[in-house]
């Protein structure tokens, strides 16, 4: 065999594994989730990875990081430009436009998926990501960019949390004032070029709110000083932001106003909102929106308002994993090991495995499969964390019993009638052990 030929095959940089021993905090998160769409009315949509090119480029941006560096963009064969989907919203929007879900109708609609963006990878963000995303269609007052942050805020509180994360809010106003309002951010820029890094030129052309945005120490005295937005804003969207905060101390939940937050993709106004962490270093946001009023119409539609956020997966089931917020019962293994002693026990094993599994739909009871010695064999079932193990040998085939063996208490095994082994496992583990 050749050296290139054997030569091992590794994931691409930035795409990741997710392995046994993790899947399980993702899956407790991910519960919570759609539980909680749920319980607020929200229905899922689900769009697909690859999209075209033109799709992103309108709607994010030309100039933005995201289309200019970041998407995975090939030809398909037939020389259209696709392109792994970014981010989740504008698919949101090309397919309940595709699909007329936003004609004369509201929408509260929600995700999740993975996404994709060539960057620098680092802990908790990576090129292949999971996002959750909220986007709701049709509603103009600041009641429903209330009702989407309590739904954040109310994730927070059930996963633990709420006194780990920081909401920090900000008004972009509408488009007219923000071009206002950005011919004064050029022109005080300008004046201070010498201070400007080379990122922060670049962008003053194309995008200079994003430069409010910069996390440079050296330009942090000069961006405190610039011109805000909040002193430029249209009437409409003073009031729109002072009702939504009114809002939000009527339900109690704190937050920050942060003149410098501003999002980085072209299509948002008015509302925009951050959830950040001081728990996992400088990267810090693990929730993000706020309200994107033109896109639909600037992606061929009618002219809809529309509201949402994206939340990382790989960073709040890290941020989950460092606080220690996953109960141990969410973290998997089985209820029940049903081990054969030896190999004349094999057929009845999986008989009774499946005739359990039927009494009992919600057990999880692992069988033991791939023979070996009775050592080995209690060695898997101690493995399994499971906390009873079913032992079947001659003696229990021939009686029509199965042996019940405490595998973490110590307590002495007994003798079950098969018959009667469903009702004895409900009884142990809804005394000793948390239902999954």
């Amino acid at each position: 065999m050749s050296k290139s030929a054997a030569k091992k095959i590794q994931a691409i940089r930035g795409m990741n594994d997710l392995l046994p021993s993790d899947s399980p905090r993702w899956q407790f998160f991910e519960g919570k989730v759609r539980q909680l769409m749920h319980r607020y009315g929200f229905d899922e949509i689900r769009t697909p990875i690859v999209e075209q090119t033109a799709l992103f480029a309108r709607s994010i941006g030309e100039v933005t990081d995201i289309v200019e560096k970041e998407m995975y963009t090939f030809d398909d064969r037939n020389g259209d430009s696709l392109t792994l989907r970014p981010e989740g919203t504008a698919s949101c929007v090309r397919a309940a436009m595709e699909h007329g879900l936003l004609h004369n109708q509201t929408q509260r609609l929600w995700y999740q998926g993975p996404m994709f963006r060539h960057e620098r990878p680092q802990k908790g963000r990576y090129r292949q990501f999971h996002q959750v995303g909220v986007e709701t269609y049709g509603f103009e007052g600041p009641d429903i960019d209330a009702e989407v942050i309590l739904l954040s805020a109310r994730l927070w509180q059930e996963l633990g949390l709420m006194e780990h994360v920081t909401l920090e809010l900000n008004s972009l106003g509408s488009a007219e004032a923000r071009a206002a309002y950005r011919d004064k951010l050029v022109a005080y820029f300008e004046q201070h070029q010498n201070i400007l890094d080379e990122d922060s030129k670049r962008r003053l052309t194309s995008n200079p709110l994003r430069i409010l945005d910069s996390k440079n120490p050296d330009m942090a005295d000069m961006l405190d000083a610039a011109p805000q937005l909040m002193d430029h804003l249209d009437d409409e969207s003073r009031t729109h932001f002072e009702q939504l905060k009114a809002m939000l101390e009527a339900a109690g939940i704190p937050y920050v106003v942060n003149p410098r937050l501003v999002r980085g993709l072209d299509y948002y106004c008015r509302t925009v909102f951050e959830w950040t962490t001081a728990a996992l270093g400088s990267q810090g946001t693990v929730c993000a929106g706020g309200r994107y009023d033109g896109l639909v119409e600037q992606l061929g539609g009618k002219p809809t308002p529309a509201v949402g956020f994206a939340m990382g997966i790989e960073r709040l089931v890290l941020l989950l994993e460092t606080l220690d917020l996953v109960p141990d019962e969410a973290m998997g293994g089985c209820d029940v090991y049903l081990m054969p002693m030896d190999d004349s026990a094999s057929v009845a094993a999986l008989t009774l495995a499946e005739q359990l599994r039927s009494a009992l739909p919600t057990l999880r009871l692992q069988l033991h499969c791939g023979g070996g010695s009775f050592k080995s064999r209690m060695k898997k079932a101690d493995k399994s964390a499971a906390p009873v193990a079913i032992l079947l040998g001659e003696d229990e085939l021939a009686h029509q019993t199965a042996t019940l063996k405490y595998l973490r208490d110590d307590r002495e095994q007994q003798q079950v009638a098969q018959a009667e082994l469903a009702d004895a496992l409900r009884e142990i583990l809804s005394s000793n052990v948390p239902s999954h």
